[in-house]
């Protein structure tokens, strides 16, 4: 039996944290907030491991938090919606989400977030809000790829909460390294529910939806553009679907 994750922290503190987490999560999503949950059949039958779930990104930790339940519930045969937490007893424990160093130290509820599964790394683009260029770190790409190689990971590809943002290639380099089974999760009304971070309950009665989607059909010989391209199609972020939403928006206000 297995006592430490890989990154060596506690499977016991982790399920502690998780428990916690989960109960606060069940009244968000489910009573403060309505979650429609579809497509996870798809979860069925996949690998332990090296298997990468791309999503567009709304806020820091409402989003994850929300795959988290549904990961858990799946584990237990439960599918499409976020049930009653009694499945924070017995977690999926092998479960890791790419996220900014900085954002994960900067504070105590980051802190534990980041003790339950992130993959910490530092920005090459941006840090103490300030564009930067600077290399990647070979430390960061091999925690990136521990994680891959005992778990399921969440990436967001953006880096950012802004919709529409160009994708980081990043992304499409770990996919043609590790050759993952790669799932898309779009997620939409965490940005009207809660604030910016995920933590605070900004607004109830607010519909959220998290919608997975089958494995892409990737050519990891690709090149990393083209891969992106292609995930950012997958997530509904790309340029094309700016102009849909704005087309809609504009017909939108045109009926009213």
């Amino acid at each position: 039996m297995r006592f430490r994750d890989p990154f060596g922290n506690s499977l016991i503190i982790k399920r502690i944290l998780i428990f916690i987490f989960g109960a606060i999560a069940y009244y968000r999503f489910n009573v403060a907030n309505k979650t429609k949950v579809s497509g996870t059949k798809v979860l069925k039958g996949l690998p332990d491991k090296n298997v990468l779930f791309v999503s567009n990104h709304q806020t820091y930790f409402a989003d994850v938090t929300g795959m988290y339940q549904v990961f858990c519930c799946a584990k237990w045969g439960i599918y499409d919606r976020i049930n009653f937490p009694f499945f924070i007893f017995n977690p999926k424990l092998n479960i890791y989400f790419i996220a900014a160093l900085e954002t994960m130290s900067a504070g105590i509820l980051p802190k534990l977030f980041a003790y339950v599964g992130s993959v910490s790394i530092k920005r090459t683009w941006r840090s103490a809000g300030k564009n930067v260029d600077r290399g990647v770190d070979p430390r960061d790409i091999q925690k990136i790829f521990t994680a891959m190689e005992s778990g399921w990971v969440i990436t967001f590809p953006q880096g950012t909460t802004t919709p529409f943002v160009n994708g980081r290639k990043g992304t499409a380099h770990i996919i043609k390294e590790t050759k993952p089974i790669v799932i898309p999760v779009v997620v939409d009304g965490f940005r009207r529910a809660f604030d910016k971070k995920g933590l605070l309950l900004k607004k109830k009665g607010i519909d959220l939806s998290i919608r997975f989607k089958e494995p892409l059909d990737i050519d990891y010989d690709k090149d990393s553009a083209e891969i992106l391209q292609q995930i950012m199609d997958s997530i509904e972020q790309s340029d094309e679907f700016n102009t849909m939403k704005k087309i809609e928006e504009s017909v939108g206000v045109s009926n009213e």
